[in-house]
């Protein structure tokens, strides 16, 4: 597929503006998922990190949605012509907490458009900034990075991702289904068939089953630190998705902090011991 870079290359500098209310039920949705026994959040209450991604959510009409159940191509992000998309990984810096019950705003700009050549084919990748403020201002600063991808060639080699590593200090098992990812599309509105639709991932796409979606393990992380240091707050948090991991066979969300204990390396381990 050849692709018109110039005119992918002229989204850069794009903004966008949306505005919501930090409603309270979607997080304690979102804490029953993560099986979590938490307390029904009330107004005032600071939103966790990872919630801001239950907010915001784009509405597209369902005659506007894609094969895929993705939105059709175009709108803020560019019009990438390639058939998969993935949310490649992000860097979030939590400057203050925003607060249930109050009036958010997102604003959101194309910082780059890059396209690279790898063993897979063409990648495009977007980088995308936001900016969350509540009623005190700058809230959250964020960086989101989103890649398209051409569809698997017959018989190319799938490649193998690096061993995790050793010495964790934290763990938790995670048993991922179908319901746990069904609960997490309709929370975050997404509507892209990879995480509830068998028949479309394995027949369609080629995958083995449903794919956990990147920022439910970025959440499972971030939920990491807080059951193991639950007087500590977030400051950032960096990560970079691999590979994928499905609702076939369990894995392990880890991590080891630092001597100081300021810091901490988290990484989800698949079933082969290895990143995704």
């Amino acid at each position: 597929m050849t692709l018109d870079v110039p005119h992918l290359k002229t989204w850069i500098g794009r903004r966008e503006t949306m505005t919501d209310v930090a409603a309270a039920w979607p997080l304690a949705a979102l804490a029953a998922t993560l099986d979590r026994d938490d307390p029904l959040p009330k107004a005032g209450d600071p939103v966790l990190p990872a919630g801001h991604w239950l907010y915001f959510l784009p509405v597209a009409l369902a005659s506007a949605l894609g094969p895929d159940g993705h939105p059709r191509r175009g709108g803020f992000l560019p019009p990438v012509e390639l058939p998969r998309r993935m949310w490649a990984g992000g860097r979030l810096t939590f400057i203050k907490p925003l607060r249930v019950g109050e009036a958010i705003r997102r604003t959101s700009e194309v910082r780059d458009v890059t396209v690279k050549e790898g063993k897979s084919g063409t990648l495009v990748f977007v980088l995308v900034a936001h900016e969350i403020a509540g009623s005190d201002g700058v809230a959250i600063r964020e960086e989101h990075d989103i890649v398209y991808r051409e569809a698997p060639r017959p018989g190319q080699p799938s490649s193998e991702p690096a061993p995790a590593p050793d010495g964790a200090v934290w763990r938790r098992a995670v048993t991922p289904g179908p319901v746990m990812l069904f609960r997490y599309s309709a929370l975050t509105f997404n509507g892209h068939r990879i995480h509830y639709d068998h028949p479309y991932v394995t027949k369609i796409e080629g995958y083995p089953g449903l794919i956990v979606h990147g920022p439910l393990i970025a959440t499972l992380l971030m939920d990491l630190c807080r059951r193991e240091r639950p007087d500590a707050r977030l400051a950032t948090f960096a990560f970079r998705a691999l590979g994928p991991l499905f609702d076939t066979t369990p894995f392990a969300v880890e991590g080891k902090p630092s001597a100081d204990g300021a810091s901490a390396a988290l990484w989800a381990r698949g079933p082969t011991a290895r990143l995704p």
